[in-house]
């Protein structure tokens, strides 16, 4: 449930011309768009990285030059979703998920205590971050992008990437480069302007059907629910409705994108709110920005999905959804 810092909300009699601006500005902007995200810098979006974590993972994604922090924070997100007590069916253990032999060649006392534990993320960061930079030796003469090169050893092993010259032609192989590549981006600061996703004007036109609607914890908008939404099912249910299938829950589609500042907030843009500013897995709440600092959101049991104010003590940061950052999600998580 969100906590309302700032008492009411606009009415619902806002008019559907100011809606209608709205949303042909964000098909002009996508339609005019230079540039893109990206750039070399990697440093970490504002709490992406649980602040617990967060140390380690930028000391360590520096080790070598084929690994930065947001493509170590992007691994361990895929593989644990950063719970240091995931274990899998194939006995895949800790934050970094090493399987038993892995982790016997290549745990690290991370911490310098004494010890090698697999379940202590103070040693598999390190250890993974380690076994990474690892594989980029083995690889380091194979033409191609060292990263790329990299990803695919720590998949198909460094030998199908040697014998390829590059990474394999393997559809599991090359699924898993596009995939960390891509979250990489959902947890790198961006360097540049970040482009608007055209689809924006979709998922605010479905929202805006729904406005009036009452809410309900865990709601989906089924037809057994009777078209209620809670937060997350609500921006779900919009960007599904422009084909892009995000995840259930608020904290896994802050990842869907790259993380606009506040002052570059485009209608579209899916805005959170969390108790925690310095951890992206602790968000609560989640809504879509329509412009002018509101947006429309499902706020909690008793109300109605309506526009409201996201300049609150509670503001967390924005995603700017993308085909591709969605796409990348784990299903696991």
């Amino acid at each position: 449930m969100r906590k309302w810092w700032i008492g009411g909300g606009i009415a619902l009699t806002l008019g559907l011309g100011f809606m209608m601006v709205l949303v042909v500005g964000v098909y002009l902007v996508a339609g005019n768009a230079a540039g893109g995200a990206g750039g070399s810098g990697k440093a970490l979006a504002k709490g992406s990285v649980p602040a617990v974590y967060q140390a380690l993972v930028q000391r360590w994604g520096t080790l070598c030059p084929a690994i930065n922090p947001a493509l170590l924070a992007a691994q361990l997100y895929q593989e644990s979703g950063f719970n240091p007590t995931a274990q899998s069916s194939a006995q895949a253990q800790g934050i970094a998920q090493f399987i038993p032999g892995t982790w016997a060649a290549h745990g690290i006392d991370g911490d310098g205590d004494g010890d090698r534990d697999v379940w202590d993320p103070k040693d598999a960061i390190p250890s993974a971050a380690t076994y990474d930079c690892t594989l980029a030796g083995y690889v380091k003469d194979v033409p191609g992008n060292p990263t790329h090169n990299m990803l695919a050893a720590y998949n198909a092993g460094a030998y199908a990437v040697i014998k390829y010259g590059g990474v394999p032609p393997y559809d599991e192989t090359e699924n898993y480069v596009r995939i960390i590549t891509t979250l990489e981006d959902s947890f790198a600061a961006p360097t540049s302007r970040v482009d608007p996703s055209e689809q924006a004007a979709g998922a605010i036109h479905y929202a805006q059907q729904k406005l009036g609607t009452p809410y309900l914890w865990g709601g989906t908008g089924t037809a057994a629910q009777n078209g209620r939404f809670d937060c997350s099912g609500l921006t779900q249910a919009a960007y599904d409705s422009v084909g892009i299938t995000l995840p259930r829950v608020a904290n896994d589609q802050y990842n869907a994108g790259p993380h606009p500042s506040r002052d570059e907030l485009l209608p579209g843009d899916l805005v959170f709110f969390s108790d925690d500013l310095t951890n992206s897995r602790a968000i609560r709440h989640v809504g879509i920005y329509v412009g002018g600092g509101y947006m429309i959101d499902a706020p909690r049991t008793g109300a109605v999905i309506r526009f409201d104010p996201i300049d609150t003590p509670d503001y967390f940061g924005a995603t700017r959804v993308t085909a591709e950052g969605a796409a990348a999600l784990p299903t696991h998580i």
